[in-house]
C-alpha cells in the first residue's frame, strides 16, 4: 500500500522517535522454499525475487541477524519469530546452532522463541528440542478433512490433512507447547461453528487468518499470486468474502461464548476485549500505526513487513546495515505511520475505528462512499463481528473494571 496522503506526526510519533528501539522481527532461514504447494500462500512467489534460488542462511548470517537484533532492541523479552516457506526445511542442526548463539549473545535479557510450521516434518526429535528449548510451535491446520485438503496441498498434488494430524497428536504426546493456525477461505465459509468445534477438539489457542489475495493469470503455470494494483490481477478464487468472513467470526464467538470463556483463546476475540478496555493490542494490524515487525530474508535483506517483501519495501540489509538503524529509518516510520494517515475519513468517522483502527493495510483495495482509497476490503465482515459482539465486549469490560473474571459473561449469556 503506497499512499499519496501527508504522512503526519502525532505526539505520540514523536515519543516513539526519541525512545530507544523496542522492535521485533519474523526470520525466514530458507526463504520462501515449502515442502507444499498452498494455493494461496501469499510467500511462495517471493522466491522470484531471488531468482528462484534455493534459499539458505548462512552461519555467519545466522550470527550477525541473533546479534544485531539481541543488542538492537531495547526491550527485556526478545521473541525470535522462524518463519516460511517451511522454516524445519532448515534442519535441526541450523536451529541448534541458534540456541547456541542465543545464549552467547542474551546476556540479562529473556530470549523466547516461535516457529510457524505445516507440520509435515516434525518427530520426536523435532518434538524434543522445541519442549527442551520452550519453543511455542504455530501449526496451520484449517479445519475438518475437507476443508484443510481442499487448499492445502504438498508439491505433488497429495493432500496432507492425516500428516498434520499425526504431527499435532505427536506434539501432544510429547508436551511440545503448541497452538493451531485456521485460514478462513472460501471453502471454509459458513462452517464457522463446526471448524472451531474441530480446532477446540485438539487445542486451547486459536488464531483465524482471512484470505484474500489477488492474482494474474500465467498460461500454462498455476496463478500468481500479486498486488492487487497490479495491471491484470484479480480476485483469487479462494478469497473469503467480507460477509462470509464476520459470519464466519460471529459463529465461533457465539460457540465461544457459551461454554469456553477463560478456557480457550482466540486471538481476534483477546485482541477485541484489549481495545474495548482501552489496552494496546499485541497484534500490529488492530493498532493505530504498525512497523514495528520487520522481515530478515535468508540473505540478511530486511523489509518493512511480512506482507509487504517487494523491492521497493526494502531496507536494507544486515550485512551492512543495522536493524535497530533500519528500523529508526525514515522510511520505516513513515511505513508505520500510513497505516493510521492513509485511512479514509469514512474509517475514522466509525463507530468501530477504535476496534479495527483499518486492521492490515495488505487488505486496503477498496474505496469509501467519497471515492478515498485505502477502504478495507474486508470491512463489512468486521463491521457485522463487531456489532455481533458488542454487548458481551461490553459485559466482559465491565467485570474486569470491577476485578471479577471476564468468564462470567457465559452466565449471563445463558
Amino acid at each position: 500500500m503506497k499512499s499519496n496522503k501527508r504522512n503526519s506526526l502525532h505526539l505520540g510519533d514523536v515519543a516513539k522517535m526519541g525512545r530507544a528501539p523496542a522492535f521485533g522481527t519474523m526470520v525466514k532461514p530458507i526463504g520462501s522454499a515449502c515442502n507444499l504447494d498452498c494455493h494461496y500462500c501469499y510467500y511462495r512467489d517471493k522466491s522470484e525475487i531471488y531468482s528462484n534460488n534455493m534459499p539458505r542462511m548462512s552461519e555467519e548470517m545466522l550470527e550477525t541477524y541473533i546479534r544485531q537484533y539481541i543488542q538492537g532492541a531495547s526491550q527485556q523479552n526478545i521473541s525470535f519469530c522462524w518463519h516460511g516457506g517451511e522454516p524445519l526445511m532448515a534442519g535441526l542442526p541450523f536451529y541448534r546452532k541458534a540456541m547456541e548463539l542465543q545464549k552467547k549473545y542474551a546476556g540479562d535479557k529473556v530470549i523466547e522463541n516461535t516457529l510457524q510450521t505445516n507440520g509435515i516434518l516434525l518427530n520426536e526429535e523435532w518434538c524434543s528440542f522445541f519442549r527442551d528449548n520452550n519453543f511455542l510451535i504455530g501449526l496451520s491446520l484449517d479445519g475438518p478433512e475437507d476443508i484443510h485438503d481442499a487448499f492445502r496441498r504438498d508439491c505433488g498434488g497429495a493432500p496432507t490433512f492425516a500428516r498434520v494430524m499425526k504431527a499435532a497428536e505427536l506434539m501432544r504426546a510429547t508436551g511440545t507447547d503448541f497452538n493451531v493456525l485456521a485460514t478462513v477461505n472460501a471453502r471454509s465459509e459458513g462452517r464457522g461453528a463446526e471448524v472451531y468445534r474441530f480446532l477446540r477438539s485438539l487445542n486451547r489457542f486459536m488464531q483465524f487468518l482471512p484470505v484474500v489475495e489477488y492474482v494474474r493469470q500465467r498460461p500454462g503455470k498455476r496463478p500468481l499470486i500479486v498486488s492487487p494494483d497490479e495491471e491484470d490481477a484479480v480476485e483469487a478464487p479462494w478469497s473469503v468474502s467480507s460477509k462470509g468472513y464476520g459470519r464466519f467470526m460471529c459463529d465461533v464467538f457465539d460457540e465461544w461464548v457459551k461454554s469456553d470463556v477463560g478456557n480457550c483463546f482466540v486471538q481476534l476475540f483477546d485482541v477485541t476485549l484489549a481495545n474495548w478496555c482501552g489496552v494496546q493490542p499485541p497484534l500490529c494490524a488492530f493498532g493505530e500505526v504498525c512497523g514495528d515487525g520487520m522481515v530478515v530474508e535468508h540473505n540478511g535483506d530486511v523489509y518493512s513487513c511480512d506482507h509487504f517483501v517487494y523491492p521497493e519495501y526494502r531496507l536494507g540489509n544486515i550485512a551492512t546495515d543495522e536493524l535497530s538503524a533500519m528500523y529508526r529509518s525514515s522510511e520505516q516510520q513513515s511505513f508505520g505511520r500510513d497505516k493510521r494517515d492513509a485511512l479514509p475519513l469514512e474509517c475514522k468517522r466509525c463507530n468501530y475505528y477504535f476496534l479495527c483502527r483499518g486492521e492490515c493495510p495488505k487488505h486496503r483495495f477498496e474505496y469509501a462512499k467519497n471515492g478515498e482509497p485505502y477502504m478495507n476490503v474486508l470491512c463489512e465482515g468486521y463491521k457485522m463481528f463487531f456489532r455481533h459482539t458488542d454487548p458481551y465486549m461490553r459485559y466482559m469490560k465491565t467485570l474486569i473494571e470491577k476485578g471479577e473474571p471476564a468468564s462470567k459473561v457465559m452466565d449471563w449469556k445463558r
